[in-house]
């Protein structure tokens, strides 16, 4: 029998079963997919593999009736008069003219398939990961539904800076440049906009940022640390997802322009090399779930973000982050319980640095082509928003953070599985979530610990990070 699999796509079974799930959970997030053509190349896929199946069958059958046939004619044409070795001759020739006909036929069917095959696959892998049912529908950010909000003691972002901290607040561009922790105009000369140099404190705070979340990670939340490739090849990217809709945010290494057999590229997130650890391993269902946590650069190249937050360290090109990831089994309440703690990770870590957060329900046209559910946490900066007739900044949310379940979306395209209790082999579960990526996380970071001299007083987790200081000040820079 012709296995009717092909590595990288979603469930076909279920699309065919029920397709229109899979087109109303497109349309959900806003997505086009040319369905119509989709089932035609599947429906005529399904006929050539029927046909091939058939005709292989055949192929197998007189194998075996004709091998014994084609011998005793031969044997009967060494004895055979005149008049009968014509007969059997033409026999013969019959006998013989069927398998490679058949062989023909085949060979006919293979290249039919071999011309739907790749439009097929192209088309499936543009069939995005359907909402889960109680995500909110709606069109984008604008209909994303706040969960809930944290404030540390004494602050509240519903009142001004100025009425909680009795001062105007600096900008994190304007803090930097006082601290001397960011050189914006050296990074722009090296390697143009949206790129940056941090300098002195301004590198021991990113770093000690970036370590207090990994060991917070791997000592209090029991994840395994991991130090995973940020330069992969394209089949990574595709069965991560990222691949094909997000290919224009990737930077490209044209390796096969200088003879390599594969092109790579630069990861925008750890996410990518963890869930590439274990594609096409089928993993004992005892070691579930794994519980992955890295630190690596992350290069996006922000296509189509123009004007967007090109100013400060909001949306760069190259920046360090804490990632963690869980597989587990393919149990929908298991899946919920990890995003829970994911998220419950996140608040913990935001909490100790002080900074206020929202988390926000994104609603299905705000999720991705993987994503099945998302929850958005976004961290208040003061210096962000409207200015106000004082001339300060009003304070704004701003994303930081984004935990998603991905259902088997990922491992069916990783071909990740795990052998369950009964020897059953079934697509793993994932799921993602940033514990902190820096710069970014500066920003609410500087610009809520500021004080009315122009200083930065130091969050006390972070000291044991930064040699034991408490605060950076203007005369250090």
């Amino acid at each position: 029998m012709i296995r009717d699999t092909f590595p990288h796509m979603i469930d076909i079974k279920a699309f065919r079963d029920d397709p229109e799930r899979f087109i109303q959970g497109a349309r959900d997030k806003g997505m086009e997919v040319d369905f119509p053509r989709l089932r035609a190349l599947d429906e005529q896929r399904r006929r050539i593999l029927s046909d091939l199946e058939q005709k292989r069958a055949e192929q197998n059958r007189l194998g075996k009736e004709t091998g014994q046939q084609i011998g005793k004619l031969k044997g009967q044409l060494k004895s055979a008069t005149e008049q009968e070795r014509t007969a059997l001759s033409e026999q013969l020739e019959a006998l013989e003219a069927k398998p490679i006909q058949l062989k023909n036929e085949v060979a006919v069917l293979e290249r039919m398939l071999g011309d739907v095959e790749p439009e097929w696959h192209s088309l499936l892998l543009t069939v995005p990961q359907p909402p889960a049912h109680d995500v909110p529908r709606g069109k984008g950010t604008e209909d994303n539904v706040e969960i809930r909000r944290w404030n540390p003691p004494g602050f509240d972002p519903t009142r001004s800076f100025v009425q909680n901290r009795g001062f105007a607040p600096k900008t994190h561009l304007q803090l930097v440049h006082s601290l001397g922790l960011v050189d914006f105009d050296r990074g722009v000369k090296m390697s143009g906009t949206r790129h940056y140099v941090l300098t002195g404190l301004g590198m021991r705070l990113h770093q000690a940022v970036l370590r207090h979340a990994l060991d917070f990670m791997v000592d209090t939340r029991g994840f395994e640390p991991m130090g995973i490739p940020v330069i992969v090849r394209e089949d990574c990217m595709v069965g991560t997802g990222f691949f094909p809709a997000g290919r224009e945010q990737a930077y490209h290494i044209a390796e096969s322009s200088r003879g390599s057999t594969h092109d790579l590229f630069l990861t925008g997130t750890g996410e990518v090399g963890l869930m590439g650890l274990h594609a096409d391993e089928i993993l004992a269902v005892e070691s579930l779930p794994r519980k992955y946590v890295t630190v690596s650069t992350c290069f996006r190249r922000e296509a189509g973000a123009a004007g967007k937050d090109t100013a400060g360290l909001y949306r760069i090109h190259q920046f360090d982050k804490v990632e963690q990831v869980v597989v587990c089994r393919a149990d929908d309440a298991e899946s919920r319980r990890w995003h829970a703690t994911m998220m419950e990770s996140v608040e913990m870590l935001l909490q100790s640095l002080q900074i206020p957060y929202r988390l926000l329900q994104c609603c299905s046209g705000d999720l991705g082509v993987k994503n099945e559910d998302m929850i958005d946490i976004e961290s208040w900066m003061p210096g962000r928003g409207e200015i106000d007739s004082s001339g300060s900044p009003c304070g704004a949310y701003g994303e930081t953070h984004s935990a998603s379940r991905l259902g088997d979306f990922q491992c069916r395209r990783l071909n990740l599985r795990y052998r369950d209790e009964h020897g059953k082999t079934t697509f793993a579960y994932a799921l993602n979530n940033t514990v902190v990526a820096s710069p970014r996380i500066l920003i609410p970071l500087l610009e809520m610990h500021q004080q009315a001299d122009g200083s930065v007083l130091i969050p006390a987790s972070l000291r044991p990070h930064m040699g034991g200081r408490d605060r950076i000040t203007p005369r250090e820079a």
